[in-house]
């Protein structure tokens, strides 16, 4: 009968996983399409491929590509139409064997206009290009700002200007820049592409210019045709603002091709890397093993085993804060330290019973010494979050949680080596900032749909949340009846619980997107890879020297 149940609950686990994915791809093959079909032929009838088209023409044949932000602007914006993947399409490619980040805009989605999320989207590709020294190349075709929200993309730090601050930055760090202008180029938007190293124009397609016709007339009365005002012959032949004029899409994409082919490489950081395996034990199991009820504990040694070379670890104190483990392993050749929660219900060694997916004055101090010790070695760090948060009560407390939770917080805001979260379960409160969430610059931060973002739980949130609305509505003067308790509760916990999903946390860019289990492997190598471009500083540990 044991057996039986076993089996049944991972019957259970595997279809509820197997269904979240099914969801994603669905989700993902509607935004592919990005403004709908007839924007896509209406793009090919101007001979102009799509953005993803250029995409796919640019990398090396057969390579792999890493989406960043796909489900950016996901629900978002509504009332002006949506703006699937923020209009533009980010990721990192080869592109003749090197890997580069790729930034293209595209103009089926309003014109390539440029929403909020659409400028949090290009700065997040141009951090992960600054971090990781990778070169940048940009696809632009942009009508420039969407008007109706300027105020929300246009003076602010983290706003439309910011973009070009970066140019200028990731210039003077000798990172190659390329633009092809292969579209509209308009206002605050040309400044770009020309602040690039280089850049291409497509003939008769492509047009930069600080105000177009219309508004050249209106500010200063001239009449002129936009190819006059700032085509591909105007800006190579006339202003030299361009360096390379081509006929079409294709010339243009294989041009870049062979100016990346020149470059030359930059000082690498030195991460081990041996001849990759692929796990011994099958890592389709992850689906039957990460459970569907997320109260349910699980061994997530299990999990690691099925994403690890080998399927071999080498684990660090073990039988020391047992609430997460912390191991030694490779992925994909790259040697890798591994801090994830252990969401089994253990027992310390004073014989106090420890909840699972709760960090506990031991194992935050467990962590904070791999973490110094993958520093002191230089090993990249990922981080598996299946968290609720620190352990709280009179015990925690009184043994110093605050301490040893803010020396782990420590460790990881100090960490110098590469970091890369992958949110598998709950990531609560001040565990997501110890598991190195989004504010704690991980070079790439992915979920798993099973995911959920939140500062506690949906339930939990709730009844505080009601306790609260309950005693405002009491000092009122309003005692509210049985039914409209409920009532409110469900309202509350249904908001929250929106809230908390991976689409909710990926359309915001608190995480990069939202990948299958089984995607785990190749997101962690690749982002080792580009972070191997980039020399890591030493290791200042600050506050924990004291």
């Amino acid at each position: 009968m044991a057996t039986e149940k076993i089996d049944l609950e991972k019957n259970i686990n595997e279809d509820a996983m197997k269904l979240s994915i099914s969801k994603l791809k669905r989700t993902l093959q509607k935004i592919y399409l990005g403004g709908g079909k007839k924007k896509l032929e209406k793009q090919h009838a101007k001979g102009k491929l799509s953005a993803r088209e250029r995409i796919e023409f640019l990398i090396d044949e057969d390579s792999k590509f890493l989406e960043i932000g796909a489900l950016a602007g996901e629900g978002m914006y509504e009332e002006y139409g949506g703006c699937p993947s923020a209009g533009v399409v980010t990721g990192i490619g080869y592109v003749r064997g090197r890997q580069c980040m790729i930034v293209a805009n595209d103009a089926t989605v309003k014109a390539g206009a440029w929403f909020p999320i659409t400028g949090k989207k290009n700065l997040r590709a141009q951090e992960i290009s600054m971090e990781n020294r990778l070169p940048i190349i940009y696809l632009v075709d942009s009508a420039g700002v969407f008007l109706p929200l300027q105020d929300e993309i246009f003076p602010d730090k983290e706003h439309f200007g910011r973009i070009f601050r970066n140019n200028a930055r990731m210039s003077s760090m000798g990172i190659p820049q390329i633009a092809a202008i292969m579209g509209s180029c308009v206002a605050g938007g040309a400044y770009l592409p020309i602040m690039s190293d280089e850049a291409l124009i497509v003939d008769k397609t492509g047009s930069i210019f600080l105000a177009g016709p219309y508004l050249v007339k209106a500010a200063i009365g001239e009449t002129v045709d936009k190819e006059t005002l700032g085509g591909a012959t105007t800006q190579t032949e006339i202003s030299g603002v361009t360096d390379y004029k081509m006929p079409d899409d294709e010339t243009c994409l294989e041009t870049i091709k062979d100016l990346v082919d020149k470059m030359g490489t930059f000082e690498n950081a030195g991460f081990s890397r041996e001849e990759p395996k692929e796990p011994k034990l099958d890592p389709n199991e992850i689906y039957q093993i990460f459970p569907e009820n997320r109260t349910k504990p699980y061994d997530t040694m299990e999990i690691i085993k099925r994403l690890v070379d080998d399927s071999k670890v080498t684990v660090y104190k073990k039988g020391y804060g047992e609430t997460i483990t912390c191991c030694y392993a490779r992925i994909d050749g790259w040697a890798v330290g591994i801090v994830a929660n252990h969401r089994k219900v253990v027992k310390s060694a004073k014989g106090e019973l420890q909840f699972g997916g709760v960090i506990y004055s031991d194992s935050a101090d467990k962590a904070t010494r791999f973490i110094m010790n993958c520093n002191q070695k230089k090993i990249p760090l990922v981080f598996l979050h299946d968290v609720t948060g620190f352990m709280v009560g009179k015990r925690s407390e009184h043994g110093g949680i605050i301490k040893d939770g803010a020396k782990m917080v420590n460790a990881v805001s100090n960490s110098t080596v590469p970091k890369f979260s992958i949110v598998m379960g709950n990531s609560y409160g001040a565990g997501n900032y110890a598991m190195c969430g989004k504010a704690y610059d991980p070079r790439l931060i992915f979920a798993w749909p099973s995911a959920k973002l939140a500062v506690m739980g949906g339930a939990q949130a709730a009844k505080v949340l009601l306790q609260i609305q309950t005693s405002s509505l009491k000092a009122k003067g309003k005692e509210p009846t049985e039914d409209e308790t409920k009532e409110l509760y469900n309202k509350i916990k249904d908001r929250y619980d929106h809230q908390t999903t991976p689409y909710y946390a990926a359309s915001r860019l608190w995480t990069d997107g939202i990948i299958d289990p089984l995607e785990t492997r190749k997101v962690i190598s690749m982002g080792i890879e580009a972070a191997n471009n980039a020399p890591v500083e030493k290791f200042n540990p600050g506050i924990l020297q004291t």
